[in-house]
């Protein structure tokens, strides 16, 4: 049986991984400790930005992130206030990397 990770606990250790990378990242908005989901903002420096939300396939049950919303960052920025209006609980997390750094799809990170 596997246990989930409380979302505070998760942000925590993903922030960390970050600044081991030297990918400065930061917290937008803080959601629910326990069990509030998790957008992450990257912002590629250059006026656009990617959003990406766990999902989950429903056959496989895999958890894996997706892309939420592409493009111009204001636009993005928009998507994820709404997203906030709809889901208090929601925590965003911004990665500032030019190089489109996010290290979602790495061992610990991406499940």
């Amino acid at each position: 049986m596997s246990e989930r990770l409380t979302a505070g606990f998760w942000v925590a250790a993903y922030l960390t991984r970050l600044r081991l990378a030297d990918i400065p990242a930061f917290v937008v908005a803080r959601g629910d400790g326990t069990a509030g989901a998790v957008l992450v903002k990257l912002n590629t420096l250059d006026g656009r930005a990617v959003v990406y939300q766990r999902s989950f396939d429903l056959m496989t049950g895999a958890r894996a992130w997706v892309v939420l919303a592409e493009g111009e960052e204001s636009a993005v920025d928009a998507g994820v206030a709404r997203q906030r209006r709809f889901d208090p609980d929601l925590w965003v997390i911004e990665v500032e990397d030019r190089a489109g750094r996010h290290l979602l799809d790495e061992d610990g990170l991406r499940d």
